[in-house]
């Protein structure tokens, strides 16, 4: 549910007018469309440079999930993984078009520490890998925009944790 919704949503089962802080947290979001459709842009177009320098800082950290017997050994499951890597940064410029973090967690956190947990994944290595997209989307936006996308990151981050 996008913010709009949410707010008059919520607004509609109190059975009320938006109150003055909704009001101006719609202003704001009204007032920083144009940029979070760039942000969403950039990542977009960038995505295969962002998760190829992301997944190059993931395996040096980890060098044993490339090596015999790790989890991302060979070209099938280290595609496995990168495929993940771009389904997280789409849910990150879901979370940015939104303008909140709902859409994410709805998304993509509910249940997705037990699904790697079943699949032998070690969430700690995910919870890696998002850093490592995070600290990729950092060359290709300016610090604002940066500091925009970032939360959106550390949303997932902490729901992994």
């Amino acid at each position: 549910m996008s913010l709009v919704s949410q707010i008059i949503s919520t607004s509609d089962n109190e059975l009320r007018y938006p109150s003055v802080g909704e009001l101006e947290y719609l202003k704001n979001y009204f007032s920083t469309g144009e940029q979070r459709i760039l942000i969403s842009s950039i990542l977009r177009d960038q995505e295969q440079a962002i998760i190829q320098d992301a997944s190059k800082a993931i395996f040096q950290l980890h060098p044993e999930y490339i090596a015999p017997g790790g989890n991302a050994e060979g070209a099938r499951k280290r595609s496995l993984c990168l495929r993940d890597y771009g389904w997280y940064l789409r849910l990150v410029t879901y979370g940015i078009i939104c303008g909140d973090k709902n859409s994410i967690e709805r998304i993509g956190l509910i249940g997705v520490k037990e699904m790697y947990n079943s699949l032998g994944v070690p969430i700690i290595g995910m919870i890696d890998a998002i850093s490592c997209l995070k600290n990729a989307t950092q060359k290709y936006l300016n610090q604002q925009q940066f500091d925009i996308t970032s939360p959106y990151f550390d949303f997932i981050i902490q729901g992994m944790s």
